[in-house]
């Protein structure tokens, strides 16, 4: 079994909610805890909460911080949230209990948790820094974070997770853990399916129903889902999903205009690199892998 905290920015793109679906279906996955990042952090615990019912797990759940650490909030919305009067939630939270919760969580289970982070980095920062030994406690970090090889023309030179707090990514990524990966948006970017594909493949899952319910809002203006967060996810459980490189990342923090910017740079021109990024991915092992998990 593979033990994971997740810290996800869910009810704004839908892949955080099918990531967490996925979590919960995984039977080699023993889901420890769940802490939410960005604006409305606690609507974002109540749209977790709901998957959560599904499956009569009792996963801890605690909203984190609502705002980045030096840069203006980005995403100050849970649009999703709209659908949760369909599903049963929990709806009150502890208060700033998120960080002190992976710490001692952390260290209760020194080099098993693999801490999963599909939003800004802002909690995850924070938490290196009030206690600088979690990083060494990890067995693994698992981020869907940057932008790594540039494709000019396909895509924007900043990642929208490293974008929201430029500053606690930095921070993220000046820290050493045993297992450092990063899938990057230029990775991502090619895992996706439409909507009418999703519409009649999540129909056949009870666990995704509630997916499906919080996905129409996000589907009034898009006509697919890109798998960016699940693809991070299933590397933890099966690493021949993605090709892996090492090397190292850093954080652009200089200029004003690439706040954020991911700048790789790989082995052995960075030795020895102490971060871990994809340079490909499987999608048809992917999505074997991702629908057979819900069979």
């Amino acid at each position: 079994m593979e033990k994971i905290l997740l810290d996800t920015d869910i009810g704004t793109d839908i892949d955080d909610a099918i990531c967490l679906a996925y979590l919960l279906a995984h039977p080699a996955c023993e889901l420890m805890g769940i802490s939410t990042v960005s604006g409305e952090p606690e609507k974002r615990a109540m749209i977790a909460s709901a998957l959560c019912k599904i499956t009569g797990q009792d996963i801890p759940i605690f909203p984190g911080l609502a705002h980045p650490m030096l840069s203006p909030i980005m995403q100050d919305e849970a649009q999703q949230a709209e659908a949760l009067a369909h599903w049963p939630h929990e709806q009150t939270f502890p208060r700033n209990k998120a960080i002190p919760f992976l710490m001692e969580t952390i260290h209760k289970h020194p080099g098993e948790i693999t801490l999963l982070g599909i939003g800004a980095m802002t909690n995850i920062a924070t938490l290196f820094t009030l206690d600088p030994e979690i990083p060494s406690l990890l067995k693994g970090l698992v981020l869907m974070c940057g932008l790594f090889q540039r494709r000019l023309g396909r895509l924007d030179p900043l990642e929208w997770n490293a974008r929201q707090d430029p500053y606690a990514t930095a921070i993220v990524y000046n820290h050493q853990v045993a297992v450092h990966r990063s899938i990057g948006a230029d990775v991502t970017h090619d895992i996706r399916i439409g909507k009418q594909e999703v519409m009649e493949r999540f129909a056949q899952h009870d666990l995704l129903l509630p997916v499906l319910d919080f996905a129409r809002i996000w589907f009034e203006d898009r006509d697919e889902v890109i798998f960016h967060d699940p693809l991070a996810a299933a590397t933890i459980f099966d690493e021949r999903i993605c090709g892996l490189e090492q090397g190292s990342v850093e954080v652009e923090l200089q200029s004003s205009r690439l706040l954020g910017y991911t700048h790789w740079l790989p082995e052995p021109f960075a030795y020895p690199g102490q971060h871990q990024i994809a340079t490909s991915a499987d999608k048809e092992l992917f999505f074997d892998t991702f629908f057979s998990t819900f069979a």
